[in-house]
């Protein structure tokens, strides 16, 4: 599993076609902040939405600190994704590091 600091996952959705940025926090984590373009899968329902996913794909795993992150990027590489990376630090480091303005909780 590639693992990305919140800087250079900015630096990677700069350079276009993002990757599938799979946030596996629960819904009232996503309301309160989540990164632009990130799509809401709570870590419960990965089971469930793995197969509608490509495997092939880029995939980033985001979640509060990047513990479940890191957790649901195992599960999809054990599935078979080869292409899996989790943001390190999740959401809080992104609010520290790239968008000091994102609420935090």
């Amino acid at each position: 599993m590639r693992r990305f600091r919140p800087q250079e996952l900015a630096a990677r959705l700069q350079e276009g076609d993002p990757p599938l940025l799979l946030d596996v926090r629960e819904p009232w984590e996503f309301e309160r902040c989540h990164i632009p373009g990130s799509r809401l899968v709570p870590m419960r329902r990965v089971p469930e939405t793995a197969p509608l996913l490509d495997p092939k794909a880029e995939v980033v795993v985001i979640c509060h600190h990047g513990i479940r992150s890191r957790q649901v990027a195992l599960y999809l590489e054990r599935l078979g994704f080869d292409n899996v990376i989790n943001l390190e630090g999740g959401v809080e480091a992104w609010a520290r590091e790239v968008d000091p303005a994102m609420p935090r909780y």
